[in-house]
């Protein structure tokens, strides 16, 4: 026999459960902070695919974290064809016009000491991404049918004389962070932004899910490859690279961290494994900044861990993620 009371019960559980998820995530959430326009940037060249300016989030430091700062580059992928830059360049991961005005810092960017005891009295930025090359882009020449502006290196140096102008030139400690293609420029900017601070200043880098591989994929190509050779190629990103690098090898293959980290001079912390929480890693980067623990731990060497997936670039969805955010 059907029994109402049983299902109304268990409908119930489950709407205490998802209000209850609800209020820990809010309570995780840390603060919800602002956008920033680095308007100046645009007079120099330095925008976006579509011409826009430069955008960061930033929560000023307070305390005994006022010279003290993390700078989180965002992660969004990369594009290599006019198809793709096309899609990209209406979306927020092509044009800062298309960004909401505010986002939650949380994790390590936590303003609150419970859930990220290290730096959450630091001043915590988050570098808006919208070049598709991590950063690395410099073409002076915009074609004037596409108006396709490829200049996020302008655009790193841009919104770090921003920030050095609001007081990181007075940085005691700092770490330049990144996930996914943010990851990727963390480390390959990583040595650029320790020559912008002052000699005494302690400075790391940390990149979560950055370090990409060059490995045949499934139908035994080298798909990755020939990508970042064509995105290296169409961005001018030459120049911007290691020159310890691109000095042995194709630049293309310098995209690559296992062909350039080891040439990185500055302290890296590389994150690329499952884990729990982010409130994990804002502890096992706490403990590394601050020499408590050496941590380093493989659950396995590469491929065993069939659990993990690439996400292929898909122009459409990333289009419809837009338009859900608005």
């Amino acid at each position: 026999m059907f029994d109402v009371h049983r299902m109304l019960d268990a409908r119930s559980c489950q709407w205490l459960y998802l209000l209850v998820l609800g209020l820990l995530l809010f309570k995780t959430q840390g603060v919800y902070v602002q956008i920033t326009y680095v308007q100046s940037a645009v007079a120099k060249g330095a925008v976006w695919l579509d011409e826009s300016p430069p955008a960061y989030h930033w929560d000023r430091g307070f305390g005994t974290g006022i010279n003290s700062w993390l700078i989180q580059l965002e992660g969004g992928g990369w594009c290599n064809n006019v198809t793709s830059w096309l899609v990209r360049k209406n979306t927020h991961l092509g044009s800062s016009k298309r960004m909401v005005k505010q986002i939650p810092f949380s994790g390590i960017l936590n303003n609150k000491h419970q859930f990220n005891p290290d730096f959450y009295n630091w001043n915590r930025v988050k570098v808006r991404y919208c070049d598709g090359s991590s950063f690395t882009g410099d073409v002076a020449a915009v074609d004037p049918v596409t108006n396709l502006h490829f200049r996020g290196a302008r655009v790193w140096l841009a919104v770090m004389e921003d920030l050095l102008a609001k007081g990181m030139r007075n940085a005691e400690n700092a770490v330049l962070s990144g996930c996914s293609a943010g990851g990727l420029a963390s480390i390959l900017h990583c040595d650029s932004f320790r020559a912008l601070l002052p000699m005494g200043t302690k400075v790391k880098c940390l990149s979560d899910a950055g370090y990409f591989i060059n490995a045949k994929d499934v139908s035994g190509g080298h798909y990755i490859e020939t990508f970042f050779n064509h995105l290296v190629a169409t961005h001018g990103s030459a120049t911007n690279l290691l020159p310890s690098c691109t000095s042995r090898m194709r630049p293309g293959l310098c995209f690559f961290p296992q062909y350039m980290a080891q040439r990185v001079q500055t302290p890296l912390f590389i994150i690329n494994a499952a884990y729990e929480s982010w409130q994990t890693i804002a502890k096992a980067v706490g403990d590394w900044f601050y020499d408590r623990n050496p941590f380093q731990k493989i659950d396995c060497a590469f491929p065993c861990n069939r659990t993990c997936h690439n996400r292929v670039y898909d122009p459409q969805a990333q289009a419809q993620l837009h338009y859900l955010e608005l």
